[in-house]
């Protein structure tokens, strides 16, 4: 077996040792399943760990693909973080993410806002206490039942358009649940093969017109077709990469990140979708500002005012959800950084005169699971991901 080969086995391992204990897995989507077969869990995190430490040194072998090494070492920092290290940020960051962690200027953050502000009064709509409520208002709310029909029409629109800008006709089945939980997200996909699992959390989830149709892009035509393709290049080569995904690892910079900006690229002149996609990106920002403060050992009054300051629109339980997401919790704390990251770097894409760039990037990112370093390859002329201070 190949190191890589022998990597994917660990991982595999090892997420059905979590996956027993009750924790969130550490595989979300498998683009290779036939290698699933007959999987014992690890015995323990700490068998785990011993296995990644071999692998990481073997994977100093200057013959070793570099992304088997780098997903090596996300395993390993997270891991650790699972057992209770607490490393500096930005080492975590860029052992997990691949990514810096400088952030952004108040500059550039202001820029943004005010790039927002202007999408929303476009459409009517105030920078306040009730800019959120309004937006959703004036929408088109739907109820959460409708909620996945709705999503898989406007799927079903935009696929033709999608599979054109991405270059990618592998198939995808999508397979739609209903679940109530204590967590963070209101959206969660996973899967296997060509299998597409959309789980939609009815306590989180708020659902309207606009919101259904950025999501058949965000999770279906972004996160869903985008793994499916990776499995079918999988089926067609031997590609060098470790073959599933885990959102502690390199490649969610540019799943997350594409999949927010991806209705610039699709539908530009969609007047709703800009919106939406140009105040992520401001919200998105200020959570990385509050990532920052609060991984710097800032109090956390300071971390609420900074929240609040920036966003008329945010509740104080908002706010302390968002705290300990990214504070307490060893996933999220690396995770969430790869919004902000993310989307920030591919709206500057959308927005980019660069002959050329968005489509060498984005039929790219459909072929393999980009890291940040692969990732500013193919835009030379493109920001630092993670911000530049």
């Amino acid at each position: 077996m190949t190191l890589r080969d022998r990597t994917e086995a660990v991982l595999r391992s090892w997420n059905q040792h979590e996956i027993g204990r009750g924790a969130p897995p550490v595989v979300d989507y498998d683009c290779h399943p036939e290698g699933a077969t007959d999987v014992r869990p690890a015995t323990s995190r700490l068998q785990v760990r011993q296995d990644l430490e071999g692998l990481a040194e073997e994977s100093t072998d200057c013959d070793v693909d570099v992304s088997v090494s780098e997903r090596v070492g996300a395993a390993l920092a997270y891991l650790d973080a699972l057992l209770g290290a607490r490393e500096p940020f930005d080492d975590y960051i860029r052992a997990t993410q691949g990514c810096a962690t400088a952030g952004w200027s108040d500059e550039h953050l202001e820029r943004v806002r005010v790039t927002a502000v202007t999408e929303l009064d476009r459409l009517g709509i105030g920078w306040d206490s009730s800019t959120s409520q309004t937006l959703a208002s004036a929408e088109g709310p739907i109820d959460a039942a409708d909620a996945a029909d709705v999503i898989r029409r406007h799927a079903g629109d935009l696929e033709g358009s999608v599979r054109r800008l991405v270059d990618s006709d592998a198939p995808f089945n999508v397979r739609v649940e209903h679940v109530d939980l204590a967590v963070y997200w209101a959206y969660w996909l996973d899967g296997a093969g060509a299998d597409v699992r959309l789980r939609i959390n009815a306590r989180n989830a708020s659902f309207t017109d606009v919101q259904a149709r950025q999501f058949a892009l965000h999770e279906l035509l972004g996160h869903g077709l985008q793994c499916a393709s990776y499995s079918a290049q999988c089926k067609k080569h031997e590609v060098p990469w470790v073959r599933m995904t885990s959102v502690h690892a390199q490649q969610q910079v540019l799943l997350e990140g594409l999949a927010q900006a991806l209705p610039l690229f699709v539908l530009p002149d969609d007047q709703a979708l800009t919106t939406r996609v140009r105040l992520a990106h401001y919200l998105e920002l200020v959570r990385a500002k509050v990532h920052l403060a609060l991984n710097d050992n800032t109090s956390i009054p300071e971390c609420v005012s900074i929240a609040l300051e920036n966003v008329p629109f945010w509740s104080e339980a908002r706010v302390g959800d968002m705290l300990t997401d990214r504070g307490a919790d060893p996933l999220l704390r690396s995770y969430l950084w790869s919004y902000p990251a993310g989307i920030d770097w591919f709206v500057r894409l959308a927005d980019s005169a660069t002959p050329g760039a968005a489509e060498t990037v984005i039929r790219s990112a459909y072929k393999a699971p980009l890291t940040p370093a692969a990732l500013s390859t193919l835009w030379t002329d493109g920001p630092t991901i993670g911000g530049d201070g």
